[in-house]
């Protein structure tokens, strides 16, 4: 798995401390993205009661669920109630937004090798001519049966470094087979892509 490090047995404050580092070793504004899900919270509210200069940053989310800010559902809400507490700005996605280099992206990995909102059923490209993109999982997952509007594989490797935080045996098989180029799941071209790129990898578990 060349260009990927993988850093074992990560606990929130573990990830929380490389997150500030990374941060702290950028110069200027910062862009980053990053996940929804169960995973990163607690990581986020960590990271956010660091004294760092959030002012200097933008976080946006990878994806979202098509509803409003305020519903439960909604990626973009919780992490703007985080992260502009302490003066960061959140950019909510929408198609057409013309879309950064990215200084990290942090990405989140279904047991079905999706990210982002690149399900399998999308059949995502890395030469996808668009940067942000609405869709349709099939099938919806029932805890979120929602449209969804996410970053693009090209976007998403218009970055500097890419990040995975993998929790639980599945998803880290899954993530391997990936990586061995065993399978054509969208994190495996992602993964290939991001190889072909020279683009580093760093997994936390």
């Amino acid at each position: 798995m060349s260009g990927i490090t993988i850093i074992e047995g990560a606990d929130t404050g573990a990830v929380a401390d490389w997150l500030e580092g990374r941060l702290r070793a950028l110069v200027g504004e910062a862009a980053i993205s990053v996940p929804g899900g169960a995973t990163p919270f607690p990581i986020f509210e960590e990271l956010v009661a660091r004294d760092l200069d959030f002012a200097r940053l933008s976080v946006w989310p990878n994806d979202d669920r098509i509803v409003p800010e305020d519903h439960e559902a909604s990626n973009t809400g919780k992490i703007r109630a985080l992260f502009a507490t302490v003066g960061a700005e959140v950019v909510a996605l929408a198609e057409g937004l013309a879309v950064p280099r990215f200084d990290l992206v942090w990405l989140g990995m279904g047991e079905d090798g999706h990210i982002a909102s690149l399900f399998p059923n999308t059949d995502p490209q890395v030469d996808d001519p668009q940067a942000i993109r609405r869709l349709t999982p099939d099938p919806l997952p029932p805890h979120a049966p929602f449209d969804r509007i996410t970053l693009t594989l090209p976007s998403l490797l218009n970055a500097a470094a890419l990040m995975f935080v993998i929790r639980g045996e599945e998803k880290r098989q899954v993530f391997e087979a990936a990586a061995r180029g065993l399978s054509d799941l969208p994190v495996a071209r992602l993964i290939k892509a991001a190889h072909e790129r020279h683009i580093p990898v760093t997994v936390f578990t």
